[in-house]
């Protein structure tokens, strides 16, 4: 490991005070799903997002955590595809909150619970498997402003008529 971290093929967007970590095999949509991170930050519907990296990242470990930090050479830059290599707002380092790995073999309707956690630099990080050809902005953003349902019998009353969610803010919004 270098003093900067070990090098990732991956994206990276701070949303709030955390980032979420974007995998995937080349062509799978990483820099798009940065890009949407950042106008749904700006549509607020997430908290204000911004880049922290595009297609190559550094990850390192620090006090528990995992710190990514964009690649020297390509820091602020984006691809947009049909328009290229863009320059953009960016950070020089954030903490992973989230992991989004896209193409994932064993993304499920329904996952199982060992499947929404990885392990990174030591550190366990929430994780969301994205199937191919689903599109990942609904999961992220559901990931970043919902808890999951939990058994209670402090249900709203849209949820006693059977019209309502049981979801509710998420640590990312507090």
């Amino acid at each position: 490991m270098s003093l900067e971290g070990t090098s990732v093929h991956a994206s990276a967007v701070r949303v709030g005070n955390r980032a979420a970590l974007i995998r995937g095999p080349s062509g799978a949509g990483k820099s798009r799903l940065a890009f949407d991170l950042i106008l749904a930050g700006r549509a607020g519907l997430i908290e204000p997002a911004v880049l922290v990296g595009d297609d190559r990242v550094y990850l390192a470990p620090e006090d528990g955590q995992v710190v990514v930090r964009p690649a020297a050479g390509l820091a602020g830059l984006i691809e947009i595809r049909g328009l290229g290599i863009r320059r953009c707002d960016h950070v020089d380092s954030a903490v992973v909150a989230l992991v989004v790995d896209l193409d994932a073999r064993d993304a499920e309707r329904l996952p199982r619970s060992e499947a929404l956690t990885t392990s990174i630099c030591g550190a366990k990080v929430p994780r969301i498997p994205v199937g191919r050809g689903f599109s990942p902005v609904p999961l992220v953003i559901a990931a970043l402003t919902t808890t999951e349902s939990s058994p209670s019998g402090n249900l709203s009353g849209d949820c006693l008529k059977e019209i309502g969610n049981h979801m509710s803010s998420t640590i990312a919004t507090e």
